[in-house]
């Protein structure tokens, strides 16, 4: 294929000012001229001076759980429990013949009057095995039937943090049983009309084995980079499988990837469960998840077999024990969230060669949690994207989806602009550049040249476009993509 008339974006490097030819040939970009003559059968577009990047990625994505959110019942906006049980009556009522299970998500208790109750939501839904998400993901308010049929043991609150994970794998494979592959399907048709050419996925399955099986069914060619948990670590270190492996392939190009070993070691903010230096005003510190000499086991266990590693720490505690697990073991891989910082921690980060694989719409829905939970003073630390940069920690942003949307889009203009529209920015000394904010955002591959993979996305405006901090992220907000080729095939587009 050749392109003519792109103007290429900087994304780390300088671009060429004038519009420019790509041609694309086998799956990379090999060559980049302002003209190039049409090679014989070559199929040749016109960019008409459209601004041409590098694909986006989304570093953290839980996909199934995305995949699947136009099926569950949404209970996001509750504002107490009342709310989200009105709405589980009324799905119950309706719910389609067959059904064996009904799965919520979306619900954000931390600042609800009353706790949700499993004894409430009997109530609520009667006999049919329910199964309610917590937004952030750590936490699952389950029925009665559905603490039965999952095998838990009954109690009258929400399942959390180490059993819920535990748990989620069953629950999200009957799930999967119950809507088929089409949901992931119609979840990367909608990544690639926003630029994204490919994913990390954290979702709680064994993907080396899960993926493979999948791919070809969902029939949506963009690149997955899959993941293993400690639960199923032995499997694949016996399957052989290291971090880079291709684990399918297509005319010769790596579609799904082998990635790394995640470990939750803390909870979440939003169920108080984040592991903290200082206590929350229920006098807690949080939850620990791993204890450091596991912590410590597991790293050697990923580096010993060439897997690198993906660290959830949150809470500011939980992230110095994951610098000193790493410094110890010389693993290599990303600290996960970064969202509370101790004073010093960006640097160590940037000593040790971790990537902060951020998420930065998390702030749109924590900031007024995050005052009410941790206080102003962490607040004013809290996504230290800026503090990040300056100490020369690579970024790589994502959505953490389906906490929040699987727009990596919205994930700049939260970076830039830290607030909705017509909102104040919440502490804006942590803000980036729409430039900033575009390099975390492709994976790691600087602006289109010779010999880059022909994952390219042409766009109708220029993303570093904008007067000020809000008019640039209103600029990244809206947009619009034309097109989206993943090794040189078009994903997405009228092309």
């Amino acid at each position: 294929m050749l392109l003519n008339n792109a103007q290429l974006v900087p994304v780390g490097l300088p671009a060429p000012v004038e519009p420019m030819a790509v041609r694309i040939t086998g799956g990379r970009v090999t060559a980049v001229k302002p003209a190039l003559d049409p090679e014989l059968g070559e199929e040749v577009l016109d960019a008409d001076g459209r601004w041409l990047i590098p694909g986006l990625w989304d570093a953290h994505v839980h996909l199934g759980q995305w995949a699947k959110r136009r099926t569950r019942l949404d209970l996001s906006g509750t504002a107490q429990a009342a709310d989200a049980l009105e709405r589980v009556a009324a799905a119950t009522r309706s719910t389609a013949p067959g059904t064996q299970l009904l799965v919520g998500a979306g619900y954000r208790p931390a600042t609800w009057p009353e706790p949700p109750t499993v004894t409430a939501l009997d109530a609520a839904s009667g006999p049919l095995p329910v199964v309610l998400v917590s937004g952030d993901a750590h936490g699952g308010w389950l029925n009665s039937a559905a603490l039965s049929r999952f095998g838990l043991p009954w109690r009258d609150e929400p399942v959390v943090e180490a059993e819920w994970f535990a748990a989620l794998p069953a629950i999200l494979a009957a799930e999967d049983a119950q809507v088929g592959c089409g949901p992931y399907t119609d979840a990367l048709r909608a990544a690639a009309a926003r630029g994204v050419v490919g994913v990390v996925d954290y979702e709680f399955e064994p993907g080396f084995t899960s993926w493979p099986r999948r791919y070809g069914a969902v029939g949506v060619p963009l690149r997955i980079r899959t993941s293993v948990y400690p639960a199923d670590l032995a499997s694949a270190v016996s399957a052989g499988v290291r971090s880079g492996d291709a684990l399918v392939s297509d005319h010769g190009e790596a579609m799904v990837t082998m990635g790394s070993l995640k470990i939750i070691a803390d909870g979440s903010l939003n169920t108080r469960t984040a592991y903290c230096v200082e206590p929350y005003p229920d006098g807690g510190h949080g939850v620990r998840n791993v204890a450091p000499d596991e912590l410590r086991d597991l790293l050697r266990e990923a580096r010993v077999h060439g897997l690198t590693v993906a660290l959830h720490a949150i809470g500011d505690a939980a992230a110095e024990e994951a610098l000193d697990a790493v410094a110890e073991t010389g693993v290599r891989g990303t600290d996960e969230h970064a969202q509370l910082l101790a004073a010093g921690s960006a640097q160590r980060m940037a000593e040790l060669g971790l990537v902060a694989s951020v998420q930065p719409a998390h702030l749109l829905d924590d900031r007024g949690v995050t005052e009410s939970v941790w206080g102003v003073e962490r607040a004013s630390r809290s996504f230290p994207l800026r503090e990040l940069v300056d100490a020369g920690v690579g970024l790589a942003f994502g959505s953490d989806a389906p906490v929040a949307p699987l727009d990596p889009w919205l994930a700049m203009a939260s970076a830039v602009y830290r607030g909705e529209p017509g909102q104040l920015p919440w502490y804006p000394q942590h803000s980036l550049s729409a430039a900033e904010a575009l390099a975390a955002s492709t994976g790691g591959q600087e602006r289109v040249g010779v010999d880059s993979p022909a994952d390219l996305v042409l766009l109708d405006a220029d993303p570093l476009a904008g007067t000020d901090p809000a008019d640039s992220a209103r600029n990244l907000r809206e947009m619009p993509v034309a097109a989206t080729w993943v090794a040189g095939r078009l994903v997405h587009g009228a092309f």
